[in-house]
């Protein structure tokens, strides 16, 4: 075998013993042998290329799949955050157990309660009720003012920042304004609640509490005036009228007069210009009108 071949075979560890034993023979021996033995100290463990290679293409193939992988479920990834982000959305919207309906300036609308209880709200007002424990609980919260024609069953609440409504099925309409509220009882009994005093109510009967101060009068129509488009007033402080106005006609007023003289009249909900006279004319107020906002003076 020629020394070249000797050498490679012996440089690659597979000489046979023939093989070996001609190695020895060669002038190089002892040269190779010397080689061999300091290389030894710094000589990395058996290194086979193929089956090293073998043994990480499972772990590069799989690092390739992975990175596949995650580009290919990227996509599903930023789906399914939609969809978490959906389910959290429809959760907080959807599955709220409080229903709360709300009217604008000029704006009036009719609820059907669960129970087929009705609730008319005035403009700029705001009814809330749970749906959820309506059968055990018929209560609803209220800001500004509403028309009701309860449904006969068990006791029905109507809760305000002045005080408590309370009935079992009857007719009445609910006033709950900044420093004024009013009940009127128009069939059956109105039970209101207010600073621990009860006060009950048969039908053409008021209770008014202004600036915390407690009246009682008494009506002698069926219904609130409101419904038919036009604002009734009987001995009413005329800021109230005032703001009546504004909620019905979305406009903006400012008085140079004494706002808490009382007020005894009407003005309709449909004719801007009218309603001004009607509120003036009594008062012997003049007005002037730019763009949104309207001047009284006496």
């Amino acid at each position: 075998m020629k020394k070249e071949e000797l050498i490679k075979k012996w440089l690659d560890n597979e000489l046979t013993l023939a093989e070996m034993q001609e190695f020895k023979q060669l002038e190089e021996y002892d040269s190779f042998m010397k080689l061999s033995d300091n290389a030894s100290f710094f000589k990395a463990p058996n290194f086979n290329s193929s089956e090293e290679y073998k043994k990480i293409l499972p772990i590069i193939d799989g690092k390739r799949t992975t990175k596949t992988l995650l580009n290919r479920i990227k996509p599903i990834l930023k789906l399914a955050a939609v969809f978490v982000m959906g389910i959290v959305v429809y959760t907080a919207f959807f599955l709220n157990k409080e229903t709360t309906i709300n009217t604008l300036a000029s704006e009036k609308i009719v609820v059907i309660l669960p129970d087929n209880s009705i609730a008319q709200l005035n403009s700029l007002s705001e009814l809330s009720y749970n749906k959820d424990v309506w059968n055990k609980q018929r209560m609803v919260e209220l800001k500004g003012e509403a028309y009701f024609k309860v449904a006969k069953g068990s006791q029905f609440d109507v809760q305000t920042s002045t005080g408590v409504v309370t009935v079992l099925g009857t007719q009445f309409n609910v006033k709950n304004r900044l420093n004024y509220f009013e009940v009127v009882c128009y069939e059956g009994k109105v039970s209101v609640t207010h600073k621990n005093k009860n006060t009950i109510l048969t039908p053409g009967k008021t209770v008014r509490i202004l600036n915390g101060k407690m009246t009682e009068d008494g009506t002698v129509i069926d219904h609130p005036t409101w419904i038919d488009d036009y604002s009734s007033f009987n001995s009413v402080a005329f800021s109230e009228v005032i703001e009546e106005f504004e909620r019905q006609y979305n406009v903006n007023i400012e008085a140079d007069i004494d706002s808490e003289i009382l007020f005894t009249g009407t003005f309709t909900h449909t004719n801007k210009k009218l309603a001004l006279l009607a509120i003036t004319i009594p008062l012997n107020l003049k007005s002037t009108i730019e763009n949104n906002t309207i001047r009284l003076y006496e």
